[in-house]
């Protein structure tokens, strides 16, 4: 089997792409039966091709199916059934810091204590010479 492009692999269908990955792992589990019972070297070369050629067919088909996915998403980020949550692998990644870190309007809020405390004394203003 010749190398799989993933160009060629975008435009076949999901059903398309399942029954190429069964028979690639086919061809696959043959070669390792083929690698324990001595077969040629030319077959034994065969196995990083074949299994090169899966992964690209997984990745296409993941592709697909997140691109499908986010069409059913609107643009205000909310699924079509109103749900603001979105899957994992659908949101966007960013650092683990930057998801975590608290958004402008909670870093600007204060606690009661501190508001009454500024409001009681606030900071002082001084005329300065020019």
């Amino acid at each position: 089997m010749a190398r799989i492009k993933a160009h060629e692999l975008r435009g076949k269908s999901k059903q398309e792409l399942l029954a190429q990955l069964k028979d690639l792992k086919a061809e696959l589990a043959a070669l390792r039966v083929a690698k324990v019972t001595g077969g040629a070297p030319n077959k034994l070369s065969k196995i990083k091709v074949v299994r090169k050629s899966i992964a690209r067919v997984l990745t296409v088909y993941r592709a697909n199916l997140r691109t499908a996915l986010k069409s059913k998403i609107d643009e205000d980020g909310k699924n079509k059934k109103g749900k603001s949550l979105l899957p994992l692998d659908l949101r966007t990644k960013k650092t683990r810091a930057i998801r975590r870190a608290l958004t402008k309007e909670q870093q600007s809020k204060l606690l009661v204590k501190e508001a009454k405390r500024a409001q009681a004394f606030p900071s002082r203003k001084y005329a300065l010479k020019a």
